[in-house]
């Protein structure tokens, strides 16, 4: 079972925190000191989707050096404002075979990756893959 809570701290600001005892500033004022909720699901997608391809990659016997997972989003204009589009780039460093990239990225959005299942309920999310040597 996975839990949170979240705590006012005042204005539009809360101090979060997980299940696992970590904790983060949630903001969804004006004055940022901390993430937005809706920043914290974009990061959430990165690191799931993320964690799937390292461990795809890594069954697959696919060295790699480094792995970035940036996303942009575009929401609806009224409420309850959803994502309506995600873009997701994967900046790769050190993969020999694109196709193994390829099959990871695909298998993450399609099977495994569990916040990107339930994103794509309400968004279009499009990924891009950026290999470096």
């Amino acid at each position: 079972m996975f839990s949170a809570s979240t705590k006012w701290v005042g204005g539009e600001r809360f101090v979060g925190a997980a299940g696992s005892g970590h904790g983060v500033v949630v903001d969804a004022g004006h004055e940022k000191i901390g993430s937005s909720p809706m920043e914290l699901v974009l990061v959430g997608l990165c690191g799931c989707t993320a964690s799937d391809v390292v461990t795809i990659l890594n069954k697959k016997r696919e060295p790699f050096t480094a792995l970035e997972v940036s996303a942009e989003a575009e929401r609806a204009p009224e409420p309850p404002m959803v994502f309506t589009k995600i873009r997701l780039v994967y900046r790769v460093t050190g993969v020999k075979n694109r196709k193994s990239m390829e099959d990871a990225v695909r298998l993450s959005k399609e099977k495994y990756c569990s916040v990107s299942q339930m994103l794509q309920k309400t968004a279009e999310i499009t990924a891009e893959i950026e290999y470096a040597e």
